[in-house]
């Protein structure tokens, strides 16, 4: 793997503690693995959320249109990692797919350096700001031999405007943590969420004001999509169509989600249609990947604030005629937590997928 923009970043440190810092449009999110002669374990975590969004819609830390409120993220951060009690200092932080620019490129077996040559001349072709304003990452994220007997590599191309790392790292520093390294999240997602496993999947992150597809084959991600219509839709919904203020619309949809009978009924009409969009995103996105490279999607994970919509799983299942599961990095081995922590780690574990994600970045 080549990194560019992560190797200004990224330095060798010894094993130790590791945050994963989870910046999304209305909330961050922080947790911190500790690894240890038995593995890796959460040894702390903590969430900010704001909501004014709800009644405000361009009231939000992070938007589509690429806007980072530093100085405000900067004290919620602070503010966050103070009441959290988080002890390490060393942060990797996710990038959201909306403020990076991605490609699956396939070309001839070569060397990493040629890789590293190519690269910049693909970058030009496919990535529409110059490129000397942009900073690079590449993955190679599989092989094969084509019809006509060539060795072939796919190359899973990422570039991030150099101004939004700098935005970064000037927000990590006001809030006194050290930023190491930045990372796509989707990839956090997968690390998290995937591991060894081969399996042809489908991860659906559901945000606030988006929602994105991850198509991911022997382990690494291999095409991403994304819909922009995400939880906050599904909240408007049921406020302009029962006419409560958004506060309540959001507590009837937590509570209730496509569960409701009768009365409640109305909550599951309000939702569907923009729900629909969403999981027809996920079909486009399977139906695609068959279409180019003859493999099947074989389940879908949720993620995301998505999960916590009642009767989801369901509902998607039916739909795309696919096993679908809610995400839950710590409902396996690979991370051990307190015990005290057992009646909300399926909770936990699902809101702070790409946050436990970025922790293992540094300690696997």
């Amino acid at each position: 793997m080549q990194t560019t923009f992560l190797s200004k970043l990224i330095k060798k440190f010894s094993p130790g503690a590791y945050l994963g810092v989870d910046i999304g449009t209305t909330s961050i999110k922080v947790a911190e693995l500790l690894k240890t002669p038995k593995g890796l374990r959460l040894s702390n975590y903590g969430l900010l959320e704001s909501y004014g969004h709800l009644e405000r819609f361009n009231d939000a830390i992070q938007t589509s249109s690429l806007k980072l409120l530093g100085k405000e993220t900067a004290e919620m951060l602070k503010l966050l990692i103070k009441k959290s009690k988080i002890k390490t200092k060393r942060a990797i932080a996710s990038i959201p797919l909306f403020a990076a620019f991605t490609i699956l490129l396939e070309v001839p077996s070569m060397s990493s350096e040629e890789i590293t040559q190519s690269m910049q001349f693909q970058a030009r072709q496919y990535i529409p700001l110059p490129i000397n304003e942009m900073a690079l990452e590449w993955i190679k994220v599989g092989e094969y031999t084509d019809e006509k007997g060539f060795s072939k590599q796919q190359i899973f191309l990422i570039s991030i405007p150099n101004d939004t790392i700098g935005r970064y790292k000037d927000i990590f520093n006001s809030a006194g943590l050290n930023l190491e390294a930045i990372e796509l999240e989707n990839i956090s997602l997968t690390r998290a969420l995937i591991g060894g496993d081969l399996t042809p999947t489908a991860i659906l992150d559901i945000g606030c004001r988006a929602s994105s597809v991850s198509i991911v084959d022997g382990g690494f991600v291999k095409a991403v999509h994304q819909s922009d219509y995400g939880g906050g839709n599904l909240t408007q919904a049921i406020a302009g169509g029962l006419r409560v203020n958004p506060k309540r619309a959001e507590e009837l949809k937590r509570q209730r989600g496509l569960l409701g009978t009768r009365g409640e009924y109305e909550l599951s009409t309000l939702m569907t249609p923009f729900l629909d969009v969403i999981i027809n995103e996920v079909r486009r996105a399977a139906n695609s990947y068959f279409e180019k490279y003859a493999r099947k999607v074989e389940r879908v994970i949720i993620s995301g604030g998505g999960v916590a919509l009642p009767g989801i799983v369901e509902y998607a299942e039916r739909q795309l005629g696919l096993p679908v599961i809610k995400s839950n990095p710590l409902a396996g081995s690979r991370i051990a937590y307190s015990q005290e922590l057992t009646p909300l780690i399926e909770g936990l574990g699902s809101s702070f997928s790409v946050a436990l994600g970025l922790a293992m970045k540094e300690l696997i």
